[in-house]
């Protein structure tokens, strides 16, 4: 067994170099476009739905698949169940909008990019963007429909099947390689990308990682979904060595453990491993962040790994758990673009996921009481 310490407040900035103390004060300048994510722009559509419904599509009650041919009705039986909500959705710009909506002025400071549709979906992802204040700069085109993601809500679980549909068609050469994008992602200092986008366009995945560690900037990725490390693990490990901030579940980190052949179960074990996996930028120590719903979040800070107790809920508070990982990471990400110490980060992702596993989908009230 690994090691864990209990969190306390002397933990290292994240922002600074290794071995370097800070150059300015914490959190004295937060630009617009500070923040950029990239990823799969999707349209939720969540209901509860019950047992019978799961087993008829071979739906597990906590997961998160791609949809297959068998799942093409689902969408339309789900959008007819009595209470259908609709939300922006899509992991990546979930959290980005998280994080905008702690930090709330300046507006802006998270950019996001994605394909969608030129339907009305893709307009709805539009304007929710702009309610968010989110810098969304997204790549339209008129072959696939903007996409779509069910969630299929049993108890506290939920079922996610995502039909990508628009947010497949993502393009490198049509979208982030003009000049105009790239200076987006240029003015950026902290990166974002959820492991699903390693599903449509991985080259996108790895322009972006090798300018965040060529230019000693922070660039976080998210393990997403079993599925990823299982059959995606050739683009994933490509792009590991760019990586400072490793995020993932409990479930995801076993399954990571399982396929790199780490041979441990024990969480702190596998966040060691994570971290120590071969990095170019040396200037900074790769930090691993791994969720445990509500048990601890544990974090790799330095040689040690560091567990930080999450928030208590009363189980009866307790709406949806959908959203409540992008959450986290939007929390977390609110105070990295800040400068912020790592424990102020995880505070802040568990605030935010508190938040949102109070609410349908994931949504959240005008301002935040994060102090």
């Amino acid at each position: 067994m690994s090691q864990v310490l209990r969190a306390n407040a002397t933990l290292l900035p994240i922002m600074a170099d290794a071995g370097e103390p800070q150059a300015k004060k914490v959190g004295e300048t937060l630009s617009q476009n500070a923040l950029f994510g990239m990823g799969n722009p999707l349209l939720d559509i969540s209901a509860v739905v019950d047992k019978d419904f799961l087993d008829k599509y071979g739906l597990k009650p906590n997961d998160q698949i791609l949809a297959e041919d068998k799942h093409k009705q689902l969408f339309d039986e789900i959008a007819k169940k009595s209470k259908v909500e609709y939300h922006a959705g899509g992991s990546t710009q979930n959290s980005v909008k998280i994080a905008q909506w702690m930090i709330q002025e300046p507006h802006k400071v998270g950019t996001f990019f994605g394909c969608i549709g030129m339907d009305r979906f893709g307009e709805i992802l539009k304007q929710k963007a702009e309610e968010a204040h989110v810098d969304a700069h997204y790549y339209e085109q008129s072959q696939e429909p903007t996409g779509t993601c069910a969630a299929c809500i049993t108890g506290e679980n939920r079922s996610l099947v995502a039909n990508l549909a628009a947010a497949n068609c993502y393009s490198k050469e049509k979208h982030l390689d003009l000049d105009a994008n790239w200076g987006l992602v240029e003015k950026a200092r902290v990166y974002y990308i959820a492991g699903f986008f390693l599903t449509v366009s991985p080259e996108s995945i790895l322009k972006v990682a090798k300018h965040a560690s060529e230019n000693n900037k922070i660039f976080g990725l998210n393990l997403s979904a079993p599925f990823i490390s299982q059959f995606f693990k050739e683009p994933l490990m490509k792009v590991m060595p760019y990586v400072d901030i490793v995020f993932g579940n409990e479930t995801e980190a076993a399954t990571f453990a399982q396929e790199q052949g780490f041979e441990t179960q024990d969480i702190g074990e596998i966040a060691q491993k994570v971290k120590n996996l071969p990095k170019v930028n040396k200037n900074r120590q790769r930090i691993v962040v791994f969720t445990q719903g509500k048990d601890d979040t544990v974090a790799t800070s330095g040689d040690n790994v560091t567990s930080f107790p999450v928030l208590d809920i009363d189980q009866n508070d307790i709406v949806d758990t959908n959203g409540a990982g992008d959450a986290f990471v939007g929390g977390f990400l609110s105070e990295l673009v800040q400068e912020k110490p790592l424990e102020q980060c995880v505070r802040a992702g568990h605030y935010a996921a508190n938040v949102i596993i109070r609410r349908a989908g994931c949504t959240f009230p005008e301002k935040p009481a994060f102090q």
